[in-house]
């Protein structure tokens, strides 16, 4: 685990659920912070990866965030955004961190852990999945042209307080590092955020667009994941595509 401070102290998150309006199916929302200069990343770029596949027919999502505050000793990881980092900032103040690590996974916006962890991986998935959601997410169409994907969704259920956050997603790709920790190292990433919207929260049905990166080839494949997300950053509800 790498930290951007010389300590770091595992904080677990915590979260409240209203059962008043939480009825649908449970949902387990992967956000893992992680970046190709990183040594100790790979094996949680591989374990999220394995978690995708052995749920990849429930409602498991997986979303890869890489962030750029790695890119300084040598090696700039080329789907690093500023904004991820900003997003794992804003986890680190809801969790009361005192600084921010990598790798780190944070599921269903609600607690955090080591993302190279696998016994706590699986164990936290199967605790989520019994957890219903108070939002439920329908995507009707997704249209990819060359430079854009189009999505028109609606969703369900409670909408106090709430963002909608449209995410598109890199299936796959493999990346020879040159420099930094893990030079020459051919390393496969998956699940990678290379495009997001956020939008205001409604029961009505939406349409939205995200531009599609220069650096994704046209045979590459893309998926659509769609969140809802509470003001505390607890995610309560999410919807996935097929990949196209």
């Amino acid at each position: 685990m790498k930290t951007l401070t010389l300590v770091f102290l595992i904080t677990f998150g915590f979260y409240t659920t209203n059962k008043k309006y939480s009825k649908y199916e449970p949902i387990a929302v992967l956000e893992l912070f992680t970046s190709q200069g990183c040594s100790s990343c790979p094996s949680a770029d591989n374990l999220l990866d394995r978690i995708h596949k052995d749920y990849k027919d429930k409602n498991v999502f997986a979303l890869s965030y890489h962030v750029s505050y790695w890119n300084y000793i040598g090696w700039k990881d080329p789907f690093s955004d500023p904004k991820h980092t900003n997003k794992q900032n804003a986890y680190a103040r809801k969790f009361r961190s005192r600084s921010i690590y990598t790798p780190q996974l944070v599921i269903n916006g609600k607690e955090h852990f080591v993302g190279s962890n696998e016994t706590v991986m699986y164990s936290k998935v199967k605790e989520h999945l019994k957890i219903k959601t108070s939002n439920q997410i329908e995507i009707i169409k997704t249209n990819r042209n060359s430079s854009k994907v189009n999505i028109s969704f609606k969703i369900n259920g409670n909408t106090d307080d709430r963002q909608t956050q449209v995410v598109l997603v890199l299936k796959n790709r493999q990346t020879q590092v040159k420099r930094g920790e893990n030079r020459n190292r051919n390393l496969k990433n998956s699940n990678i955020v290379v495009s997001e919207k956020f939008i205001s929260t409604s029961n009505q049905l939406t349409e939205v667009s995200l531009d599609i990166p220069r650096y994704v080839d046209k045979e590459e494949k893309l998926q659509v994941i769609i969140l809802t997300k509470h003001k505390d950053l607890s995610i309560t509800g999410a919807a996935k595509s097929s990949y196209f």
